[in-house]
């Protein structure tokens, strides 16, 4: 029982990255390009776990949250100044732009199956999430989140397996890596859906008080199982033709093996939605208080105004968003933008930080093995964030997009450049 509390408790962490957007990309990466990108998502999951992993690791053993290591490796001055801005701006709008996506991305779910008007939904939605976090401790709201994956696990893989897809085919795409032509940004898509930064935080705040195996089996399970739903919604995605949408997708599910399979479809991704709508702002509030709380102080317990008052704000921008019919497209924009400065950022600071043996002390510093794992995955999350970043400049300015080998060049550039001065620190930390 107490392994399989453990599971869900650390489900949280699949919560927070299957969501809407997750859903959108799997889908129209399987409507187009069939089985050939699972390979990423395999990848994703396997970065995502070795991520979390470190940063949950991180606070076990050092007593610090990755916030919290944050601030007492840039004690003052600009260096603060600036780390803190880019952190919280990056983790509040990111979180406050998405949470408007993970609701309208339910209330997509529901009306699939329901005549509601789409702003009654969202207040109910809101309404349900207010509760939830107001009076939910963290653990409470963490398993009950992870019966929400399950049921948005169960609802994926049903349909998945309803649609009788090829075993060896999907094994061999798993692990034989390709790309077929326009293929890029998908697969960056795929790759950043999965690797969130502030589920870093939320992962890291979560470990408080945990203890390493019970941490590392629940985050285990629990990433493994989100990959495998990913996999199975891009599996599910095959089904569409043409153009995609919610509804197209859930039409073809329906024509194709009756109306049970649109159902499936609408309750994931209505369950993938309000997962996500829930851990977008218990993300933001914990991530704040790593980074702003002094001591234990009752602003930012769970119940204190502080902590209430982050994540309140992040779910009524969604709410408001969702009620006005307003496309959120530039502020997610600018999320994108400052994601593309965090992603990178938090990546390399949490190698250096789980390679510091004044932080993890000469048993729990990373390995050569899980050393090799870590910079493959930062030079990915370098060469994301660089790419999100000029991606986010060019629609800013309406430029015209960047071709994928361009991007590719370019953040290649930019890795080569910080491997120098990464090094460096490695080698004094270790």
């Amino acid at each position: 029982m107490h392994r399989f509390l453990q599971i869900l408790f650390w489900s949280v962490i699949s919560a927070a990255f299957i969501g809407p957007g997750t859903v959108t990309t799997a889908a129209s990466s399987g409507a187009h390009f069939h089985f050939s990108l699972i390979w990423a998502l395999v990848f994703s999951t396997t970065a995502c776990l070795i991520l979390q992993e470190a940063s949950a690791r991180l606070t076990i053993i050092s007593g610090k949250t990755l916030g919290q290591a944050l601030k007492t490796h840039f004690p003052s001055g600009i260096k603060k100044i600036f780390t803190v801005l880019v952190i919280v701006g990056a983790i509040l709008l990111g979180c406050a732009a998405y949470e408007a996506g993970n609701i309208l991305g339910g209330v997509a779910g529901f009306s699939l199956i329901s005549d509601i008007s789409r702003e009654n939904i969202t207040l109910l939605m809101g309404m349900f999430a207010v509760l939830l976090l107001w009076f939910g401790n963290t653990r409470y709201i963490a398993q009950l989140l992870g019966g929400l994956v399950a049921l948005m696990g169960l609802a994926f893989l049903a349909t998945a397996l309803m649609l009788q897809p090829s075993f060896p085919a999907i094994l061999s795409a798993s692990f034989i890596p390709s790309s077929p032509e326009g293929s890029g940004l998908y697969i960056l898509g795929l790759i950043g859906t999965t690797v969130v930064p502030y589920n870093l935080f939320l992962g890291s705040g979560l470990a408080v008080g945990a203890k390493i195996k019970d941490m590392r089996f629940g985050l285990s399970i629990a990433i493994i199982f989100g990959g495998i739903i990913s996999i199975a919604v891009l599996i599910v995605g095959t089904s569409v033709s043409g153009q995609f949408s919610f509804q197209a997708l859930a039409a073809a599910l329906s024509s194709k093996l009756g109306q049970w399979a649109g159902i499936f479809f609408a309750v994931g991704l209505l369950a993938a939605g309000f997962s996500s709508a829930i851990t977008a702002p218990l993300a933001a509030a914990i991530t704040a208080r790593s980074i702003f709380e002094n001591g234990n102080q009752k602003e930012w317990h769970e119940s204190g105004w502080k902590y209430r008052s982050i994540w309140m704000a992040v779910l009524l921008t969604g709410v408001v968003v969702g009620i006005s019919g307003f496309k959120p497209i530039p502020i997610i924009i600018v999320a994108q933008a400052l994601n593309g400065v965090l992603l990178p950022m938090v990546a390399i600071f949490l190698f250096l930080m789980i390679n510091n043996r004044k932080l993890m002390g000469n048993t729990d510093i990373n390995g050569a093995l899980s050393n090799i794992f870590m910079v493959l995955i930062v030079l990915t999350c370098v060469l994301l964030g660089t790419s999100n970043l000029i991606k986010a400049g060019s629609a800013s300015f309406g430029f015209a997009p960047f071709t994928e080998s361009t991007l590719l060049l370019i953040s290649s550039g930019i890795a080569l450049l910080l491997a120098i001065p990464i090094y460096s620190i490695f080698r004094k930390n270790r």
